[in-house]
């Protein structure tokens, strides 16, 4: 039987859309949160400690807070089409500055968060594990759903 299991984290991050024609074309930050979904078989390895799961939840944080979430957490999520703030930034000394190939909509950060997670979950149990969906919440409100495609 295949199974899906999700694992929400948090965190805090700075940005701007540049050409919005509302408010967010201004500097400002959100509370994100992002729910990670992964599919896979049961493991069935008798005695070890992740039988009768998909993925140890405890695993599933460990790897998004390495390769995605510590990274972006209390950063500034900026174009690199957006010259002026990325060259302001760069004037802060040790500032937390991400720079990305997309302007950082909900929708943008939600694909840019898959493909940076897709490859970080790999089959290690031989259960078919596979990331299915990215969520990401800019607020309580609005999110955003990365999805796998159907092959």
């Amino acid at each position: 039987m295949s199974m899906r299991i999700t694992r929400r984290l948090e965190f805090d991050a700075g940005h701007r859309i540049p050409n919005h024609a509302s408010q967010c074309r201004h500097l400002h930050g959100h509370r994100y949160a992002i729910e990670i979904t992964l599919s896979g078989e049961l493991i069935g390895t008798e005695g070890a400690s992740e039988e009768g799961m998909v993925m140890d939840f405890s695993d599933v944080k460990r790897i998004a807070k390495a390769v995605l979430v510590d990274h972006w957490d209390h950063a500034f999520l900026a174009y690199r089409g957006d010259r002026a703030v990325v060259d302001f930034l760069e004037t802060l000394p040790g500032h937390k500055t991400v720079v990305l190939p997309v302007i950082p909509t909900a929708e943008n950060l939600a694909a840019e968060a898959f493909r940076i997670l897709g490859a970080a979950y790999l089959d290690t149990y031989g259960n078919q594990l596979r990331l299915e969906r990215v969520r990401l919440y800019e607020t309580p409100n609005n999110w955003a759903d990365a999805v796998r495609s159907v092959p």
